[in-house]
């Protein structure tokens, strides 16, 4: 069995759930590596499987002006040594075809972006490297349109696939979580993942001075959002983290922050426990 099928069948029976979690994006290979080692001995405490989370590019930002990482070269050489210096699995985003083959040779798991989960294209290309491929819910699509995006990795022959609620377009500069999607997105056949921090987004919602918006987003509604979740029996919790999301260059309004991180997973791992004897 090969590793990532390995890792898959891992994920798939952990208990009460696994984590896919780190910074937004690449902000230097110093943060990355501390934010890692930090993030890592808190789910080693709490007993959680932990795949570290970070963007080298962050291609979809509301404007062309923001800060979008260092890029694939050197964002994976960065990723590649979090892994090795922690022992940790990857799971980093992919946007265009051309990219997926260099990004499996470094993250265990390769995030389809929710704007392009229907982009078969890039759906083959990442299901042809062999990685387990974790597939965000678009904020526009249904939660039976999973069925579909699964189907298209399986049938380029790819078995190991998860799919992720990140809430849906409600009017305007909105999200809205609809806890009816966990079960629905069962569907696919696969594990379920709940993205607390990005369903709390509020896209182009913030003004900026002097012009422009950027997005905004709730972030203290992310406890509410992830206890549900659990409740609800997900497989695992997406959460995006930060030791200062103030100031953080990418979607601060919605990291969750560090110094608060075990104190929620703990919270989390006793509403799973407890939803799990009734």
């Amino acid at each position: 069995m090969d590793s990532s099928s390995m890792l898959y069948d891992k994920l798939k029976v952990a208990e009460p759930f696994f984590l896919l979690a780190g910074p937004n994006v690449i902000e230097s290979e110093e943060h990355v590596l501390r934010m890692a080692e930090h993030i890592k001995a808190i789910t080693s405490k709490l007993g959680l499987q932990l795949v570290f989370k970070s963007s080298f590019d962050k291609a979809n930002r509301t404007s062309s002006k923001s800060f979008r990482g260092p890029g694939i070269t050197e964002g994976l050489k960065i990723l590649e040594k979090v892994k090795l210096a922690y022992d940790i699995p990857i799971v980093t985003d992919v946007h265009e075809v051309i990219q997926c083959d260099a990004v499996g040779r470094v993250a265990d798991i390769i995030q389809i972006p929710a704007f392009l989960c229907r982009q078969t294209d890039l759906l083959v290309a990442a299901a042809k490297t062999g990685k387990i491929i974790n597939i965000k819910k678009g904020q526009f699509c249904a939660p039976t349109v999973m069925v579909n995006s699964a189907e298209k990795v399986r049938l380029a022959g790819n078995q190991n696939v998860m799919v992720c609620e990140r809430g849906t377009m409600f009017g305007y500069n909105d999200l809205i979580v609809d806890p009816r999607n966990f079960e629905w997105m069962r569907e696919a056949n696969c594990p379920i993942v709940a993205d607390v921090t990005h369903s709390l987004q509020q896209p182009a919602g913030r003004k900026l001075e002097g012009g422009g918006v950027a997005s905004g987003g709730l972030r203290e509604l992310i406890p509410c959002i992830a206890r549900t979740a659990v409740a609800v029996g997900v497989d695992g919790i997406f959460m995006e983290v930060h030791d200062d999301p103030l100031n953080a260059p990418v979607d601060g309004p919605t990291q969750w922050p560090l110094r608060h991180l075990e104190e929620l997973l703990g919270e989390l791992v006793a509403i799973a426990d407890e939803s799990g004897e009734t």
